[in-house]
């Protein structure tokens, strides 16, 4: 539904863009993740149309986006950063608006501004007006002009921005249920958005794409990741460590703590997977320690980002925490 080959924007003498290339298909829900000023809205103004590119192709649902514009962006609901909206409008007479903005007229219209006040748990402020609204209730009121006219392409940015807990729950389970039948890209600075609603996720910094897979990849690339932490309720940290050290499957390992002892063990690269953990516990089981807890660690998308995204400043890592 939406490809975009070698993308590129230039402000004056700034590169905004720099050769950005995906495809995202129907029912696919790719994530947008960067630091500020990466790209990313940048990148998503320009699939929308709302600003043109300085180079590369944007198509959308098979329209070429420059030279075929209006058949493209039928396609697409989009909520922009900041969520503009009218103040002085009540919420149903927003919505109104920009259901005749895409065409729809009399039943059509009536019946899709019902559908987006129900979706987007809209019902108690519909004869509100939008300047007297919470953040939260203008974020959705917006999102709601997005899927007004039920597009096949969503184009979020932030959407969550704003919401309360509940309303992040509400907003996320509603982007995962669309997502079977859509093609949808959003950003996000929240990464746990990414692991409960992507299929996919893209980390882009200062203007190119660092890293693209689903979140179970992008988190396999945790330094961390295939490790196994074991935390006993006693021991000398110096001969557990040694212990553990002297597996053939252990690359190395490190003492976490030492009160309490917890001890995670690194694997080599041939080497994870679970039998790694069961050789690591089948010591503990022998050298008879008494082991709390053992488990092994997924990665985190946290790290993987900072990782990715953490300037060069010739600190360690643990510096530029």
């Amino acid at each position: 539904m939406i490809k975009v080959r070698n993308l590129k924007k230039n402000f004056g003498p700034k590169v905004a863009v720099n050769g950005v290339s995906f495809t995202v298909a129907k029912g696919e829900v790719l994530g947008f993740l960067g630091p500020n000023g990466a790209g990313k809205s940048t990148t998503m103004r320009m699939i929308t149309g709302f600003i043109p590119p300085t180079d590369g192709e944007i198509s959308v649902g098979g329209f070429d986006m420059l030279n075929d514009p209006i058949p493209a962006k039928r396609l697409i609901g989009y909520l922009p950063e900041n969520a503009p909206s009218y103040g002085d409008m009540t919420v149903q007479g927003f919505l109104s608006f920009a259901a005749e903005l895409r065409g729809l007229a009399g039943d059509a219209r009536r019946q899709a501004v019902e559908r987006a006040i129900e979706m987007c748990f809209l019902e108690a402020v519909r004869h509100q007006s939008i300047e007297t609204l919470s953040k939260g209730f203008r974020h959705r009121t917006c999102f709601a002009q997005s899927i007004i006219h039920d597009p096949e392409v969503l184009i979020l940015d932030e959407p969550t921005d704003g919401l309360d807990p509940n309303q992040k729950h509400e907003v996320r389970t509603l982007i995962r249920r669309m997502g079977e039948k859509k093609a949808i890209i959003f950003s996000t600075h929240i990464l746990e958005e990414v692991e409960a609603v992507c299929s996919r996720a893209i980390i882009i910094d200062r203007g190119a794409i660092v890293a693209n897979g689903t979140p179970a990849e992008l988190k396999a690339r945790s330094e961390n990741a295939g490790a196994v932490v074991l935390r006993l309720a006693s021991g000398a940290a110096a001969g557990v460590k040694s212990k553990i050290d002297g597996i053939s499957a252990v690359e190395r390992s490190v003492v976490v703590s030492e009160s309490p002892l917890v001890v995670r063990a690194f694997p080599r690269k041939s080497g994870r997977g679970p039998e790694f953990a069961r050789a690591v516990g089948e010591v503990a089981l022998r050298e008879r320690w008494a082991v709390e807890e053992l488990h092994t660690e997924e990665g985190r998308l946290d790290e993987v980002f900072r990782d990715i995204t953490l300037p060069d400043t010739g600190a360690t890592k643990e510096e530029a925490q």
